[in-house]
């Protein structure tokens, strides 16, 4: 369906109530099911959406709420009777209850790098984990509009930055990632930048051919897509209070993967 065709909320979770089962299916034990969805708004009247997908989830006995994960941003449209809406929403699960959590691979430096206790016995020594912070479940992370270097002729693009981090939390190097709606092939690029293998598919052709290009480009070098997440070394000092640039073009030869 195209983005730009409205359906209820009736519509909406019965889809989910089909579709979810078959993504569950060939999601291995022990694997994780990140599902992204904003809000259904007719008339004024809000719908939240995570909520229809947790009872169509609620069905399916073999997975597991991790995380509600609120992703926000600063840019969207403006509402005049209601307040702008500025985020959507991430349900994590897990297939079962042993699974994959890498926190050391997306920890954020801390506020305070270098803090120490003033008192008691870890008196003088760190605060804080030396690798820095859990990033929480709240993300703020630039959408992609008109001015974003990502942007393409997608309507409802997502930013690199959000899939990368979920699929470097989540699963390891060599791990296969499926996107369902694979759309502007936004998690296909996470996916080959964290050295996973990747498979999308999508019903809109158009937006195929979108994901076919960045991954073209990609594959040689020339992919522009920002850095809005911290860099895989160790945070270890001051320094961790400047972030790496907002964004850049990935260089040729700096990641490995086969498209």
């Amino acid at each position: 369906m195209e983005y730009e065709e409205s359906t209820s909320a009736t519509d909406f979770f019965e889809s989910h109530r089909r579709i979810l089962p078959e993504v569950v299916r060939v999601l291995k034990p022990g694997g994780s099911l990140c599902w992204q969805v904003g809000h259904h708004v007719e008339n004024g009247v809000t719908v939240p959406l995570d909520a229809l997908v947790y009872l169509a989830t609620s069905e399916l006995p073999e997975l597991f709420l991790r995380n509600r994960i609120v992703w926000t941003f600063g840019h969207g449209t403006h509402s005049s009777r209601r307040f702008s809406g500025r985020h959507e929403n991430i349900l994590w699960y897990t297939k079962g209850h042993e699974y994959s959590f890498n926190l050391d691979a997306v920890r954020v430096p801390q506020r305070y790098p270098g803090k120490r206790h003033y008192k008691g016995k870890r008196k003088g020594k760190l605060s804080g984990n030396p690798l820095g912070k859990n990033p929480s479940d709240v993300w703020d992370i630039p959408n992609v509009k008109s001015k974003h270097v990502e942007k393409t002729n997608h309507p409802c693009q997502f930013p690199v930055a959000l899939p990368r981090r979920l699929i470097r939390a989540l699963s390891s190097p060599g791990a296969v990632i499926l996107d369902p709606y694979l759309g502007s092939g936004t998690s296909a690029v996470a996916a080959l930048l964290e050295k996973r293998s990747f498979i999308g598919c999508d019903v809109q052709t158009s937006y195929l051919s979108i994901a076919k290009r960045r991954l073209e480009l990609l594959a040689t070098g020339e992919l522009p897509f920002r850095d809005d997440i911290p860099p895989l070394e160790p945070v270890r000092s001051q320094s961790v209070a400047k972030l790496p640039a907002r964004w850049r073009t990935l260089r040729k030869a700096s990641h490995a993967g086969t498209i």
